[in-house]
């Protein structure tokens, strides 16, 4: 057993034990991480929220040169609320070759292996670097990673390769789906439930929106694009949180919803959201402000999640495959950070330690062998960039 892996064990116990659950502060945990490789004489640089209550972290070992890897993983973990733990989620438990707590599979477990590397990578004497980024605020809608793009892009010289250390099982993902998240609010008109022509009632518009959002998940099903990497191979709709009315003798004058649409990567979704909000300004608006003025529907955008886009064959993903031992690729049901360091021309693929179907719910955990198959991907790419 490396000194690596007993290093991950060690620090993945230290990385759980602070609750970075989105709604919360980060800062300890990067402070944590900052000082680490400070210690080690990796110097760090910090890209805080507007706020000031959450940071990313990016530190690059070895010379910022063209042709090295990013290695990037988010610092925020879901909730534990009303979930049945068998342990402290935020204390690590091992058990049977499983590390239970919240985060040890997404993806906790991936950044404790790259800082157990940290010291090693070091003195490797690397002719091309590695870079961690590590992010905030990835599961409320990678909010974090889209602060730190624009420092990436300039001060993080051209990398042959950025691997977004989501649970794969360490296989190489090289493509998901996008995600368009929206609200739509319903702005009605209170009244007594028995004189109809007083009021407007914000449910019911809301409900016809939604039988709308119907319509365009059925031709998106029937007639879109199709992808048969994916299951399902097409842009596919949900319609998610609802809450309007007080009282069921009350016209209710107000109702929101959250809606959203995973795209396949030929679908940009602009067409989606340009339809629907022509609905809502040439058919729902004038139909209920004809009648009081002041009622109207509005929706918008609040995340955005780019695809993921394949490139079969290309150095980046031939490196991937190389680091892992894989022969293959394979794509992913659920969303990442890649498509937004695409976004600004960084090849991505996504691969990391554990599995999804761990994650989100109680008991989370990691097997041991996975951090240790993660730690022979990091000897494989301190030998590619040596």
């Amino acid at each position: 057993m490396s000194v690596e892996f007993e290093k991950a064990q060690e620090l993945l116990g230290k990385l759980i034990a602070f609750d970075t659950t989105s709604r919360n502060s980060n800062l300890e945990l990067i402070h944590f991480i900052e000082g680490y490789l400070g210690e080690k004489g990796i110097p760090s640089v910090l890209v805080h929220n507007d706020e000031g209550s959450k940071a990313n972290i990016i530190a690059t070992i070895g010379p910022n040169t063209a042709g090295g890897v990013v290695l990037s993983g988010h610092t925020d973990v879901v909730p534990v609320d009303d979930q049945d733990w068998d342990t402290d989620p935020f204390v690590m438990t091992e058990h049977a070759g499983k590390l239970f707590g919240r985060g040890t599979s997404d993806m906790k477990g991936f950044i404790a292996v790259c800082l157990a590397y940290a010291e090693k990578f070091k003195t490797a004497n690397l002719v091309k670097p590695v870079h961690f980024a590590f992010s905030y605020d990835e599961e409320v809608g990678c909010l974090g990673i889209q602060a730190m793009l624009p420092v990436l892009k300039e001060h993080v010289a051209q990398p042959r390769l950025v691997v977004v250390g989501e649970p794969t099982s360490m296989a190489v993902a090289n493509a998901h789906k996008g995600q368009h998240v929206s609200r739509t609010k319903v702005h009605g008109r209170e009244a007594h439930s028995s004189r109809a022509e007083d009021g407007v009632n914000a449910v019911m518009v809301a409900a016809d929106l939604i039988k709308f959002i119907e319509g365009m998940a059925e031709t998106a099903r029937n007639n879109g694009h199709k992808d048969d990497m994916f299951d399902p191979p097409y842009t596919s709709f949900n319609v998610g949180p609802i809450a309007g009315g007080s009282a069921f003798n009350i016209i209710p004058n107000y109702c929101e919803f959250d809606w959203e649409f995973r795209a396949v990567p030929a679908d940009n979704g602009k067409e989606h959201l340009a339809k629907y909000e022509a609905y809502i300004h040439d058919v729902v608006n004038p139909k209920i402000s004809a009648k009081f003025p002041e009622c109207y529907a509005e929706t918008s955008v609040w995340a955005y999640l780019p695809p993921l886009k394949a490139y079969p064959g290309d150095d980046a993903e031939t490196l991937a495959l190389a680091l892992a031992e894989k022969n293959a690729t394979t794509v992913l049901a659920f969303g990442t950070e890649g498509g937004h360091f695409q976004s600004i021309e960084f090849p991505a693929v996504v691969c990391g330690p554990g599995d999804i179907a761990q994650a989100h719910k109680p008991n989370e955990f990691i097997e041991k062998s996975q951090l240790e198959a993660c730690g022979r991907f990091m000897e494989r790419l301190i030998e590619a960039l040596k």
